[in-house]
């Protein structure tokens, strides 16, 4: 619709406009959508044949939706993204405080107007990108911010009594009258706003301070909530629950692949980072698996969720680990090694609740934890399993690595080392080389430095080699060696 040739009433009139609910609305351009295969919702992968599909059935249903999940599963995301559901501009009278449609008005005001007025009362247009609006529940959040309140000044200076309708002071969810409106969190707010919302959904009336108004309000309402609320903060009544159309489980990515591809879609690299650092495939591997070893880990409390957050700010520090080596190193070119894998614990720090052990051991060690956990779960993915060299008269494929370090030699390695110094350390072990060329023959030359050091550190998770931390890097050493010598 041409929006600047219908500029008032009458120009609407004679339009081909039809009034609608946001509800209708929605549910028009998701069948065009769906008809012409193009996609509703982009960029939130994993959720293409779970979570998307319930969301489009409860715009078909014209239901208000709950997205109840974990933190850090796309719950906002997929809120704001519904705005791509709407028409691109809407006609409402111009100067309403609630969006009036101008063939069906629903305040005192606008009906006022165009009584008044009448053909020529004038129409502005209303962008789909204004449509939306978003609350943070928090426990300060009042009846007045949510539905409105009587404003004294104004009935002081328009004289008026405070039975009077133009009186009211309106709140968020009649300012969003057909629109889109997002309740974030919903468990935390008090038990006496919610009833206050129950009230507008379905009797479709504002209760403020003993003033009672029929407004038939048309929002879209979404509403997000964490499962862990309901015990640690706070619950949704039910009489509101009982009127919420749908209620959508969302959640984390169910595999590696897909958790690689939300990661690689999220993280923000620099132009310069790209050009001079090269991502094996194994490292954003292992960046993925530590998000899965957290979310199972018993020193992880799991009802608080590990957000898919975490991997996206893990590879950030990652990668800028690796550039502040290679700034401080002077090489040209560098790719990322296990070591750098120290500078993601501060992303891992801030991103899991502990539960009571988890916290006697404290987040750096569990976050440290987590890392070795990862390298042992895909360790078999690429080596020999450790599990069937315990047979002494057989001999393994890591025997002479082995045999290497139990010769009393060690391999150190610090965390700003420069390429050439980096690459003839790990050169220096007898047998890895052959061990890479059996089991990884056709290696990319700049995975392979990357993969001798996961071979190590694999088998320092199963307990054939030692490694120590110290304040410039790491440290290699044989196990049974260091162990019979009291070192």
């Amino acid at each position: 619709m041409n929006k600047k040739e219908n500029t008032t009433l009458g120009d609407l009139l004679k339009s081909d406009y039809t009034p609608q609910t946001i509800q209708e609305e929605m549910a028009k351009n998701l069948r065009v959508k769906l008809k012409k295969g193009i996609p509703t919702f982009e960029g939130l992968i994993g959720y293409e044949n779970t979570v998307i599909p319930d969301v489009e059935r409860a715009i078909l249903s014209g239901h208000n939706i709950n997205l109840l999940g974990l933190r850090g599963q796309a719950k906002t995301r997929l809120a704001r993204q519904m705005t791509m559901l709407l028409d691109e501009w809407v006609p409402v009278v111009e100067g309403s405080e609630i969006n009036d449609d101008p063939l069906q008005p629903i305040s005192n005001d606008a009906k006022q107007k165009i009584e008044e007025l009448g053909d020529k009362t004038p129409v502005s247009w209303l962008h789909r990108n204004d449509r939306f609006f978003e609350k943070l529940a928090t426990p300060d959040v009042t009846v007045a911010d949510l539905i409105g309140d009587v404003d004294p000044i104004k009935a002081s200076n328009l004289k008026l009594s405070y039975a009077d309708e133009r009186v009211i002071h309106f709140g968020m969810i009649p300012r969003a009258h057909r629109c889109i409106f997002v309740l974030n969190e919903l468990p935390d707010l008090q038990a006496r706003i919610q009833v206050a919302l129950f009230s507008i959904l379905q009797e479709k009336e504002i209760q403020i301070r003993g003033f009672k108004l029929r407004l038939p309000i048309a929002p879209q309402l979404i509403f997000t909530a964490n499962p862990e609320d309901y015990t640690n903060r706070g619950s949704i009544v039910t009489p509101l629950k009982d009127r919420i159309g749908s209620q959508i489980l969302t959640h984390y990515p169910h595999n590696r692949h897909i958790a690689k591809e939300i990661t690689t879609q999220e993280v923000k690299i620099s132009p310069s980072q790209i050009e001079t650092i090269h991502i094996p495939e194994l490292a954003r591997d292992i960046i993925e698996q530590i998000g899965f070893e957290a979310r199972k880990s018993e020193y992880v409390d799991y009802k608080s969720g590990v957000s898919a957050r975490m991997s996206i700010t893990a590879m950030e520090n990652l990668i800028s680990t690796a550039e502040r080596r290679l700034l401080i190193s002077g090489d040209k070119q560098t790719s990322i090694r296990l070591v750098d894998f120290l500078g993601v614990i501060p992303s891992i720090n801030g991103k899991i609740e502990l539960v009571y052990e988890g916290e006697q051991e404290g987040a750096e060690q569990i976050s440290y934890h987590l890392i070795s956990e990862s390298i042992k779960t895909l360790f078999p993915d690429y080596f020999p399993k450790i599990e069937k060299l315990q047979k002494q008269d057989e001999e393994g494929p890591y025997d002479e690595l082995l045999g290497w370090f139990f010769k009393d030699n060690q391999l150190f390695l610090e965390d700003a080392l420069n390429e050439r110094d980096y690459q003839e350390a790990l050169n220096e072990i007898a047998g890895i080389n052959s061990i890479l060329k059996t089991h990884h023959p056709e290696c990319d030359t700049k995975d392979l430095y990357f993969m001798m050091e996961f071979l190590l550190w694999g088998l320092e998770s199963f307990k054939k080699l030692n490694k120590y931390r110290t304040l410039e890097g790491f440290q290699f050493k044989d196990s049974l060696g260091s162990y019979i010598s009291g070192l």
